[in-house]
Formats: structure tokens, C-alpha cells, sequence
């Protein structure tokens, strides 16, 4: 599942060819997504693309007229192709643009989002209850105290829950753990101040090697250009239970968290 560094590539790399561009047509073939495909062609063809943002693991399109909120799902993608490109099984929408460049999006699985909000998207239902960014300057210790304060619930589910900080998914989880030194069963409301402090920081590191790195390609994530990211090969914990640690030699250990893969060492990270 595309996360917040695949989703920030993602972004990077259509910013550039969508900036500026006014929107021509919208084709939908298969509008069975997450949630219905709302018909938007009427509000956003003839529209120039003002920005391209990111909010959490969401791709917001701005245009005068409203914004379009892509989610990428379990296996979605975006690509930009020229106007003649054949359409592939599990293309399903379309955005074409002046510049002859069409923004597609493909989606197996089906549970991304293509919607469209009119409102300030910090009103949209999906978008009005998350937490602060974690590469913002809001996400800070101060701020993770506070939110983690006499919380029983495992250190990891809490990293992964949007409402306390948004996009650091499974993978990133299990690696800033791990290089913070911290359990992932760990009781959140229990940890020091100071272990926290080294758990900011690693998560923002380790988010912003990845996106370096142009994200971390598993199964299905390619950018904008249909390249794979390659942040896997840094990876220390994630997929790899039964494996040496590669600070200490001992076995990862590997278990079900939240019904999340979850590796870690037993001897490295403490609760």
C-alpha cells in the first residue's frame, strides 16, 4: 500500500506537467472505486490546475472551481501518458490535458478515491480530523507527549493512527521503531521523554530518506513514470522476521499487531 513518501513521489513527479495545464476532458471508465466516482466533468473541464498538494496519503488537485482528492488504495497509481497510449486493464480514469498529456489512474484492487470537494478541503469528512504532518514542525515531542499522555495502546498502533500524526504506515512504523530503540507493544503513554524525542526525529529521517529514495517498491508502487522506488533496499525490520539484526545478529522476531505485519528485535528494542 502506497504510503506517505510514495504518495509525496508521486506527487513531485506530476506537480511539474500539471501546474498550470487546464483540464480538457475527464474520462471515467469504471467509476466502482473505494467510493462511487462523483460526475465532475461539468465542474472541472476548462479549469487550470493551480496546485498539486498532498494531505496525509491523499493527492489534492486544486482548480478555481474546487479540488480533486485521489487516494492511491491498496494498489493504485498515477502515470502521465501521451493522448495516444492504449489503455491498460485497470486504467480507470483519465484526466487530459492541453498539453497533449493524459494523468492516468490504475487501480487493481479498486480501493482508491477519485473525489471532489468545492468546500476548503479541511472540511471534507475525510481530511477534517487528522493529525499534523510528520515532516511539519508540528509534529514535535512536545506535541507526542501530549497526544500519547496515559494512552495503554502499543507505540506502533498509535504511530499509525491518523488522528495523532498522518502517513507514517506499516513500513515506516516498523522502521522508526526500530531505530529509536523503542518495543512496538510498548504502552505509548509509558515512554520517556527522551526516547521520544529520538522517535520524531527517526521518523521524520527515515521518512525523508524514502522519499529520496523515491519511495519503497514491494508489490506495486511505481512513480509517475512508471519507475520503482528503491527505499527497500534500506530497509532494517520490515519483511524481514526470522533474519539476522543487523546491529546486533540476533533473530527478528515477527508478530501481529492491529493485524499488521510487525518485525522488530527483542534485544535492540526495549518496551
Amino acid at each position: 500500500m502506497p504510503e506517505l513518501p510514495e504518495v509525496e513521489v508521486t506527487r513531485q513527479g506530476i506537480s511539474p506537467y500539471l501546474i498550470d495545464n487546464k483540464v480538457t476532458k475527464l474520462i471515467v471508465r469504471n467509476a466502482r472505486l473505494r467510493w462511487p466516482v462523483p460526475e465532475i466533468a461539468q465542474q472541472i473541464v476548462g479549469q487550470v490546475i493551480r496546485n498539486v498538494r498532498r494531505r496525509a496519503k491523499y493527492l489534492l488537485i486544486d482548480t478555481d472551481a474546487g479540488t480533486t482528492i485521489i487516494h492511491l488504495g491498496m494498489s493504485g497509481s498515477l502515470r502521465l501518458v501521451s493522448l495516444n497510449t492504449p489503455v491498460e486493464k485497470h486504467d480507470h480514469i483519465d484526466l487530459e490535458l492541453a498539453s497533449g498529456r493524459i494523468l492516468r489512474l490504475n487501480d487493481p484492487r479498486r480501493f482508491g478515491a477519485w473525489l471532489w470537494c468545492e468546500l476548503p478541503e479541511e472540511a471534507h469528512p475525510l481530511l477534517s480530523k487528522l493529525g499534523p504532518e510528520p515532516l511539519h514542525s508540528s509534529f514535535n515531542q512536545e506535541y507526542l507527549l501530549a497526544a500519547l499522555k496515559n494512552k495503554k495502546k502499543a507505540i506502533k498502533l498509535c504511530l499509525m493512527d491518523n488522528h495523532i500524526v498522518v502517513g507514517v504506515g506499516n513500513i515506516y512504523a516498523n522502521e522508526a521503531l526500530f531505530a529509536a530503540g523503542i518495543h512496538p507493544q510498548a504502552p505509548a503513554g509509558k515512554i520517556d521523554i527522551e526516547r521520544l524525542i529520538l522517535l520524531v526525529v527517526e521518523v521524520k529521517q527515515i521518512l525523508k530518506k524514502a522519499i529520496e529514495q523515491g519511495g519503497t517498491t514491494l508489490k506495486d508502487f511505481t512513480n509517475a513514470e512508471g519507475k520503482p522506488g528503491y527505499f527497500a533496499q534500506k530497509l532494517h525490520v520490515y519483511g524481514k522476521g526470522g533474519q539476522a539484526c543487523t546491529q546486533c545478529g540476533h533473530l527478528l522476531s515477527e508478530i501481529r499487531l492491529g493485524q499488521r505485519a510487525t518485525v522488530f528485535c527483542s534485544l535492540c528494542q526495549t518496551l
